[in-house]
């Protein structure tokens, strides 16, 4: 099942926003050019990836800095477990989760 997120047009350099799919929230996000779809949950202990903040590929927990790469999910700062990352598809003319 296809759940629509965004319209593909919007995705630009930048974008960045939390959507609820199932009682989880995601993460769509545009980095270098890509559209990227996380968890927006930090895997040291759960903190939201909301607020978190984005220089370059490399992502800022908020709550307790752990610094992630984006494009691999690979945390560079802890010894943490990487970002879940989630496929992204395709219909028409907009982007989105297959269930």
């Amino acid at each position: 099942m296809f759940i629509a997120l965004e319209r593909l047009l919007n995705l630009e350099e930048g974008y960045r926003q939390v959507f609820r799919v199932q009682g989880r929230d995601v993460l769509l996000m545009v980095v270098e050019g890509r559209a990227l779809l996380l968890e927006s949950r930090c895997p040291h202990q759960g903190a939201s990836l909301h607020n978190a903040t984005l220089v370059g590929s490399v992502l800022r927990c908020a709550r307790h800095g752990v610094e992630f790469d984006v494009i691999t999910g690979r945390a560079l700062s802890a010894s943490c477990a990487s970002l879940l990352q989630l496929p992204l598809a395709y219909e028409g003319d907009r982007v989105g989760i297959d269930l």
